[in-house]
């Protein structure tokens, strides 16, 4: 089981990261049959990114999402405490300053982030939130190193509230996933981890409830596929 508390559970998600790492990008277009291109790119659309901004993309994994947010014209760094996932990243887009963008990736902790107060005017994390020890820390940290008026997003695997389509969902990652996960990736495990960490996850609900509780001047909420997916947008103020 990888759901587990304490310092054991972020060694046991760390070395599952550093197993699927080289094929993490194959394993999502196939286990979302592509849609998670799209859902990033409206991701990406509701940062609002403007000219000369500065962001940073947590748990940014192999980089898409962090090189998209630079594309858009913000200064960029993608954080991420997999090192493995890192290499990835870099080889797919190095450490760039060319044309105006600005791409860099560092290591670190998403629940001690190695940044200043009031830093970035953009903070993001996909499919991240849910694999932290202490998902509400991490949110406590990101809001923190946002600026005042700067924007929080969050994007994850959420928990639709009708039943029969949660049930339908919730065995499609019971039973595809992680037969995906095995024939391609080797390890059936690594994705059975989704559904594990999503039934203790409190998705689109608890997400919005602590960004409120944060001081979020308003929380904007998207669901996508009935709620099987879901964004979220916080503004400090």
């Amino acid at each position: 089981m990888y759901y587990q508390p304490g310092e054991n559970r972020a060694r046991r998600v760390g070395d599952l990261f550093a197993r699927i790492a080289g094929r993490y990008d194959l394993l999502n277009d196939l286990q979302s049959m592509g849609l998670h291109r799209g859902w990033k790119r409206r991701f990406v659309r509701m940062a609002a990114m403007r000219e000369g901004e500065r962001a940073l993309d947590v748990c940014c994994g192999t980089g898409d999402i962090s090189k998209a947010l630079a594309d858009a014209g913000g200064s960029v760094v993608g954080l991420d405490f997999s090192g493995p996932m890192l290499s990835v990243a870099r080889e797919r887009f190095g450490n760039a300053h060319e044309n105006g963008r600005n791409l860099s990736f560092c290591r670190g902790d998403a629940e001690a982030i190695p940044f200043p107060d009031s830093s970035f005017d953009v903070v993001t994390i996909a499919y991240g939130l849910r694999n932290l020890t202490d998902w509400e820390h991490g949110l406590e940290e990101m809001w923190r190193v946002l600026r005042p008026g700067g924007r929080l997003l969050v994007m994850d695997f959420g928990k639709p509230g009708n039943a029969m389509w949660r049930g339908i969902y919730y065995g499609y990652l019971r039973s595809w996933v992680p037969l995906l996960g095995k024939v391609v990736g080797g390890d059936s495990q690594a994705y059975s981890y989704i559904l594990e960490s999503l039934k203790r996850y409190p998705a689109q609900e608890g997400v919005a409830r602590k960004l409120a509780a944060l001081g979020s001047l308003e929380v904007k909420e998207v669901n996508l596929m009935g709620g099987a997916m879901s964004m979220h947008l916080g503004r400090k103020e």
